[in-house]
């Protein structure tokens, strides 16, 4: 499979958005104000954020109401910063509203922007581009698996701070989260070089088809789900540390602890800064 190969992660935004609300409707007072790793982030802040997403794309795409809109963004860096404000306003303002209202406006804005997402054409042309993936243009299945991966690791990143991670590592649910993260690594290895042909494995332990292989070809690597050429390294990562490295959510070097490198090992590390998120 090339890595052009679609992803239709749509019907799974109702499950990972009900399991959500289900633990959310379970916290104390003293759950909500957890510490993350997001850092400064509590998991209401996050909670926050995740609402933030379902409304900022209702009133851009669906609506066509943009708002504030970006100025001088003249780089990718440019860009992360904008982007980086409009989050932190939202979840400062959000400070002063009540966990019960936060998830009653979760729980009313999930479908329509599910609602949203279906009525999109998945192979025409998205308004925003996957940016973290080098596209200047990308198609609407992308823009939506991209979406289901901020909705499955923020939900994630509450689940770690209370120590119930288990349900979102299902493979139905977090396969396809990798799958789309994965998408990055022929944009991520650009710049690395290696004889035409050569092939580098990746994979997740204890997740069913978590295979890729990225292969040289040319002047340029290319992602796939089977290979016929020797690999010339292959990395191995445990599943509960994958997706804390394509987020900014794990160190280099405690990262390196979780994952098994065989063959040319400089060039299986260089998929630990790998990012699959706007940062």
């Amino acid at each position: 499979m090339p890595s052009s190969s679609p992803i239709f992660a749509l019907p799974l935004f109702p499950k990972v958005d009900q399991l959500l609300i289900d633990l959310l409707r379970t916290l104390s007072i003293e759950d909500w104000e957890k510490r993350t790793i997001v850092p400064h982030w509590t998991i209401k802040d996050i909670a926050a954020h995740l609402l933030d997403g379902n409304i900022r794309a209702l009133s851009m795409l669906r609506d066509q109401y943009f708002g504030e809109k970006a100025e001088n963004i003249q780089s990718y860096p440019d860009l992360v910063a904008y982007l980086n404000r409009l989050n932190a306003d939202w979840v400062q303002a959000f400070k002063r509203v009540s966990p019960a209202v936060l998830i009653e406006l979760l729980a009313i804005t999930g479908p329509p922007y599910q609602a949203f997402l279906a009525s999109l054409d998945p192979f025409a042309p998205a308004t925003f581009s996957v940016a973290w993936a080098g596209e200047q243009e990308s198609l609407n299945w992308f823009h939506i698996a991209r979406e289901y991966t901020e909705k499955w690791h923020h939900q994630q990143q509450i689940r770690l701070a209370l120590g119930q991670e288990e349900v979102l590592y299902a493979d139905e649910l977090y396969y396809p989260h990798l799958d789309t993260s994965m998408r990055a690594l022929p944009y991520h290895y650009r710049a690395v070089t290696a004889e035409e042909g050569a092939v580098i494995a990746f994979s997740v332990s204890g997740v069913r088809g978590a295979h890729w292989f990225l292969q040289r070809e040319a002047s340029a690597w290319t992602l796939h789900k089977t290979h016929q050429l020797p690999v010339v390294c292959s990395v191995n990562i445990e599943a509960a540390v994958a997706w804390r490295i394509f987020t900014k959510g794990i160190s280099k070097a405690e990262a390196l602890e979780h994952v098994q490198i065989q063959g040319e090992r400089k060039l299986g590390e260089v998929v630990l800064d790998m990012l699959a998120v706007m940062a």
